[in-house]
């Protein structure tokens, strides 16, 4: 199994929140991690630009980024969605064994809905 970090940002907390759960949910990625404060200065239609975002960084499989790219495509606003796909190299067996097992279609999960008691709510006072 070859291990992905895909990168994508967006312009909201609510965005941002869709597309984490999609992508665990649809078993796209195992994790995806949700950055706040990130400063963004880039280029844009001839102006250059600064904005606020969300980084989301998914873990997944090369096996299954083509649906984590058609996810995002689908659910995010941006006319380009920044997506990268970065290669990892080196991690520990476990935690390949716990994506693997985390994107298999055919496992039976008990429950698919975010466990609301641990799930902590994004704002500046949690950090």
């Amino acid at each position: 199994m070859e291990a992905l970090a895909v990168l994508t940002t967006v312009g909201n907390e609510e965005q941002a929140n869709t597309i984490a759960r999609e992508l665990v949910a649809r078993r796209h990625a195992a994790c995806v991690n949700i950055v706040v404060g990130v400063r963004s200065v880039y280029r844009w239609k001839g102006k250059i630009c600064k904005d606020s975002e969300y980084l989301l960084l998914a873990k997944t499989t090369v096996a299954e980024y083509p649906a984590v790219v058609e996810t995002i495509r689908e659910l995010h606003t941006y006319e380009l969605p920044e997506i990268l796909a970065l290669r990892v190299d080196l991690a520990t067996d476990d935690f390949l064994a716990w994506i693997a097992a985390s994107l298999d279609k055919d496992a039976a999960f008990v429950d698919d809905d975010v466990d609301e008691g641990v799930t902590i709510p994004l704002d500046d006072t949690n950090f």
